[in-house]
């Protein structure tokens, strides 16, 4: 049987970039190109310069692909996101609270401000959605007016 403490003394994860790139279904091209945007950074490197990423790096770069996939944000979109300090207060709980030999009363504070940092963030991703909606639906009504015109000029040619 594996302790607390025996689990939290394992070797953390470490997966080379190749690794990342099919675990996520990019290209090692892509994971490079989000790096030299300064998105992501791997945890450390090996001789001759061989990219190694943690847990945590390998949960930045699924919410970044998760950010342009799901919701279609940009590159600068997804910048904008991962810059604010929710996401940070975020990752900072995660480890923090899966560090081991942390005592109840500081777990609940660290759920506390995660439910909250979480909180902030799904108010933001509402508004966001709320406007590709807007926009969704513009762009439905001019499609829709669109056909109308089409429509009434076969229905004048055939007159």
């Amino acid at each position: 049987m594996i302790t607390r403490n025996a689990a939290a003394e394992a070797p953390p994860v470490v997966l080379r970039i190749g690794e990342v790139a099919k675990l996520t279904g990019l290209t090692t091209r892509t994971l490079r190109y989000w790096e030299e945007q300064g998105l992501i950074s791997p945890s450390s490197y090996r001789g001759r310069g061989e990219r190694l990423y943690s847990a945590t790096d390998m949960a930045r770069v699924t919410r970044i692909r998760d950010l342009q996939e799901l919701l279609g944000f940009s590159l600068a979109e997804v910048r904008v996101v991962l810059e604010t300090e929710d996401i940070d207060v975020l990752d900072r709980v995660r480890s923090e609270y899966r560090a081991g030999n942390v005592p109840a009363a500081r777990r609940r504070r660290l759920l506390d401000e995660a439910i909250e940092a979480n909180d902030k963030l799904v108010a933001r991703l509402d508004v966001a959605l709320a406007r590709i909606g807007a926009f969704r639906d513009e762009r439905a009504a001019t499609s829709s007016r669109l056909r109308e015109s089409r429509s009434a000029m076969d229905d004048d040619a055939n007159a």
